[in-house]
């Protein structure tokens, strides 16, 4: 879908705008370069995906836990009734490489390691499933269209004695070295345009409930340690020049705990150093590229992040929505839901901050990604509110790859959003390569971002106003030496179809007087001065 572009002013009485809030720009600190592949998703509208230019996507969920490479088959777990599925040529791992590969968006596959792949089946009802009832007569239900094939649960608990043979095949690590070499024989290797990063399997601490059928015990230390080195080693025996990623935990019980010890470092801790699950994991990757040469195995440390807060757009859901972006790296922030004190009261998240902090001292050097995340409501100018201040957190605070799940439409305004960072003006133009400072008297009424351009020298100024109300508020702007004016981009509820934009505004003595309309994503564009 093309952007569609409106001109004109965007004012409001001055009588309506509330003031208070001051913004400040540095274009001399706190520099940093953003990574473009932040602005990622898992998959997207064709033509959405040209027009932002997406830079990476990523071949995951929990189909690709067992999905296999010789045959196109893979079983969809509890997602639906554990039945193994032939994809069609479409969805094949070869088309999401070849699809992406053409438009210059590099790819995230991710390599099975449960220990489990599914074998040769129909390509058509009645299909191989892993809680049939010709051995679980008994279920809580059963697929309307396959009615072979149970969900695995009576009276609300997961039956036991799933037969795994009935839908999968045993592999190793072996497997995913012949996986990657089919695509390095495919499509060259990494370095030479082939798939860029190998995902360790997918949330791999819920594999006893996504895939319980062949795999019912709780994942240990020792389990995911020791899938993880020997599939990163295969990975990288079969393509040197690719990165690996992981381990892809589904949200914060994994991020500390393993499958045994629940949502809290317990007994399986305690025999490994007293350290979290995540800790141990980039030490135990870390120690095993030690023990090979300093050959590093691991390239990103990668999490999920879903906010706990539901896809409601009422007034209390929707304030919920905005403040808890703030969990990705305000060290005051308590979250407001079962992590916080009402649960298992964990201390303030700052997401972002600890996974970079974790990785500082045990294993340094390694990127930081989250591969699965989504703030809900995309269909609603909250969640487009939402979506631009955390692109404008990943930004800030050096996160190096994120990819959506779950992404929006194109009209939807989640879309919007993306173009506000990737495509602002219908004609590619971008938020900035280079973050500076920019910083807020108040950051949970107007969110403001800040960053340089490096092919123009422009400085580009993200500010989301998360309040009902106009804001007339001064920006100061340090550090450059531009031409007078601002451009100005609007994204608002006056247009839920359009980025608009508005008027040049000036720019007087480093000073910019501007109103921020009221639940909108504001871009102001400074073009820097020729000499």
């Amino acid at each position: 879908m093309a952007l569609t572009l409106a001109t004109g002013a965007l004012t409001a009485p001055a009588a309506a705008a509330t003031t208070g809030v001051t913004l400040s720009v540095d274009v001399s600190a706190a520099r940093h370069v953003i990574s473009p592949d932040i602005y990622g998703l898992n998959g997207a509208d064709p033509a959405f995906a040209a027009e932002i230019g997406m830079p990476v996507a990523r071949w995951g969920g929990n189909a690709s836990t067992r999905y296999n490479f010789k045959n196109h088959t893979y079983n969809t777990g509890s997602d639906w009734y554990f039945e193994n599925i032939v994809a069609g040529p479409d969805n094949t791992v070869e088309s999401f490489v070849r699809t992406n590969r053409d438009r210059g968006t590099k790819q995230i596959v991710t390599v099975p390691m449960s220990g489990w792949v599914a074998k040769d089946s129909p390509d058509a009802h009645p299909f191989a499933c892993g809680f049939p009832a010709t051995r679980f007569p008994t279920q809580d239900g059963f697929d309307q269209w396959d009615p072979n094939c149970g969900n695995g649960k009576l009276n609300g608990a997961n039956l036991t004695g799933a037969v795994p043979t009935d839908t999968s095949i045993a592999v190793d690590a072996s497997f995913d070295g012949e996986m990657v070499s089919h695509l390095v024989s495919q499509f060259g290797p990494a370095a030479r345009g082939g798939v860029s990063i190998y995902e360790l399997d997918n949330e791999p601490v819920l594999w006893n409930a996504t895939h319980r059928d062949v795999h019912p015990d709780a994942v240990s230390y020792d389990e995911l340690g020791g899938k993880s080195t020997a599939t990163a080693a295969a990975v990288r025996a079969a393509d040197p020049s690719a990165a690996v990623l992981g381990p892809s935990g589904w949200g914060y019980c994994e991020w500390v705990a393993s499958g045994l010890d629940g949502c809290a470092p317990g007994a399986d801790a305690a025999a490994h150093g007293g350290l979290n699950f995540s800790q141990w994991y980039l030490k135990n990757m870390r120690d095993f590229s030690a023990a090979h040469g300093g050959k590093r195995f691991l390239n990103y440390f990668d999490q999920h992040y879903y906010p706990q807060i539901g896809g409601g757009t009422d007034p209390d859901a929707a304030a919920l929505r905005l403040r808890s972006t703030r969990s990705l790296w305000d060290p005051t922030y308590v979250e407001e839901s079962w992590i916080g004190p009402s649960g298992v009261n964990a201390p303030p998240l700052q997401f972002i901050r600890t996974m970079k902090s974790w990785v500082a001292q045990y294993y340094p050097g390694t990127k930081i990604a989250i591969t699965e995340y989504n703030w809900g409501a995309l269909d609603n100018i909250n969640g487009a509110l939402a979506q631009s201040d955390v692109l404008g957190i990943f930004g800030r605070e050096g996160l190096d790859l994120a990819t959506m799940w779950g992404e929006p439409q194109p009209t939807q305004p989640g879309a919007y959003a993306f173009r506000m960072y990737r495509n602002y003006d219908g004609a590619g133009s971008r938020f900035g390569d280079v973050s500076v400072s920019a910083v807020s008297s108040d950051q949970g009424q107007l969110a403001v971002y800040g960053a340089q351009r490096l092919c123009d020298n422009a400085v580009t100024v993200m500010v989301v106003n998360k309040t009902g109300s106009d804001q007339a508020s001064p920006l100061s702007v340090a550090g450059f030496n531009g031409t007078g004016t601002a451009q100005r981009f609007t994204y608002s509820p006056a247009d839920l179809n359009a980025i608009v934009h508005g008027q040049d505004l000036p720019v007087r003595r480093g000073r910019i007087d501007a109103t921020f309309p009221a639940n909108s994503v504001t871009l102001l564009v400074l073009p820097a001065r020729r000499r």
